[in-house]
């Protein structure tokens, strides 16, 4: 044995390889007093009593960390980013509070355009340093597994730039990164007068550059008014999947103009925002077996209504939960307030919050199979938090409660140390 987690105070995780829904959702397994037996990176037993089942072969090479009777829990998913970006928009904030709207300030050539900008002007040195920095903030808060979509480059070089600055980051830390081409995202200035043209650029180069290079696995889109409509998103979607990347969509944010619906039709795996979803669009996801990506901090930060959580858990669709982490409408990495807002804002238990946050954060990224619960044969990503049980994370807010992160089986940060 590599490693043994003793003294838990409360283990609690989702159990399974595929998405919860509904009732199922709130299913969560807890064990007090456990022991948790890691070997090759990987969870290889679990015991609910040393006294009686002591776990077996430990050695003088097994490290040995006394939990102290705190809580473990699988290590967050955060399903949904725009982690790789150039700059920040603070100056927007202004805007805000004066009463423009997410739409007007895009309008005005500010928002995603804004970013285009700079992130075209970075390098890919730039933009890997910042990513970096980011990742590493996002891990000591609990996240060992994080999608990032690209989308601020809208020409071929700087969306391949894009993606391969994801690529790297994979590569040269510890949190597993899912890559996501969103070349969708938004129509840029040199296409304002030829959309046509710009979705026959995605669709007859940018996509096919993405596969030959397969720098991401799924395609996303931004089906909005003023941005992409769902015929336009149907079409993109479709070509993407000739290519075999999974399809994904930002849904009925703003406006319900059927983004949900578009989802059931291509068999996305995941629909992201959904706070204007329609019922016809619920009844749709739940018969397709899409997920539900929620974005809590985007309706906190834009001062927008919530998604309609509980509906969609009561009509059998899966729900997750994560950041949207980027410049403009969610500058905030932080899954422990997501978590926080889920319960809050959402009326999720914190049993659901937990599924949200873990194994259907790693269904949506299409990663339930290896992470996002604590099972044996799964990656030992795990988080002790300074906790007594389940409800005092999700009870708690504005501090970051997170003790120790363990990433395939090796402790990676621990706040009453230096970084391992």
């Amino acid at each position: 044995m590599d490693l043994i987690l003793k003294n838990v105070g409360v283990l609690a995780t989702p159990i399974g390889s595929t998405a919860r829904r509904g009732i199922s959702q709130q299913e969560i397994l807890m064990i007090k007093n456990a022991e948790i037996g890691i070997e090759n990176g990987m969870i290889s037993c679990i015991s609910s009593n040393r006294d009686q089942n002591p776990l077996i072969e430990q050695n003088s090479k097994t490290q040995i960390i006394d939990c102290e009777k705190k809580l473990v829990t699988p290590g967050l998913i955060d399903a949904h980013t725009h982690l790789v970006f150039g700059g920040w928009r603070q100056n927007e904030l202004k805007m805000k509070l004066e009463g423009k709207s997410y739409l007007d300030i895009l309008k005005s050539g500010g928002g995603i355009l804004s970013t285009v900008e700079q992130t075209r002007n970075a390098s890919e040195e730039e933009l890997f340093e910042s990513g970096n920095r980011h990742l590493n903030e996002m891990m000591k808060l609990g996240v060992t597994t994080c999608e990032i979509k690209s989308g601020y480059g809208l020409n071929k070089k700087d969306e391949l730039k894009q993606l391969r600055v994801i690529r790297e980051l994979n590569n040269n830390q510890p949190i597993d990164i899912v890559s996501t081409f969103m070349g969708a995202h938004a129509i840029p200035k040199e296409f304002k007068d030829n959309r046509t043209g710009y979705i026959n650029l995605l669709t007859n180069e940018i996509l096919p550059a993405v596969a030959e290079e397969k720098l991401a696995e799924f395609c996303d889109i931004f089906c909005e008014t003023s941005v992409f409509t769902p015929d336009e998103s149907l079409r993109i979607l479709l070509e993407a999947k000739k290519y075999g990347l999974i399809p994904k969509i930002h849904a009925d944010e703003i406006n319900p103009i059927g983004g949900a619906e578009i989802a059931a039709q291509v068999n996305a795996i995941s629909a992201e925002h959904l706070i204007q979803i329609s019922d016809k669009g619920m009844r749709e996801m739940s018969v397709n077996n899409v997920i539900a990506v929620l974005l809590p901090a985007t309706s906190f930060y834009l001062d927008k209504p919530y998604a309609r959580s509980r509906d969609m858990i009561d009509s059998n669709i899966p729900v997750a939960i994560a950041t949207d982490f980027n410049p403009g409408s969610s500058p905030s990495l932080n899954m422990q307030f997501i978590m926080n807002l889920a319960c809050l804002k959402y009326k999720m238990r914190p049993s659901e919050a937990l599924t949200a946050a873990t194994l259907n954060g790693a269904a949506a990224i299409n990663r339930a199979e290896r992470c996002g619960s604590i099972e044996t044969g799964k990656q030992a990503d795990l988080v002790i938090w300074d906790a007594p049980d389940l409800d005092y994370i999700f009870y708690r807010y504005g501090s970051n409660l997170a003790h120790m992160i363990i990433k395939n089986g090796v402790p990676v940060h621990t706040k009453t140390g230096e970084d391992e």
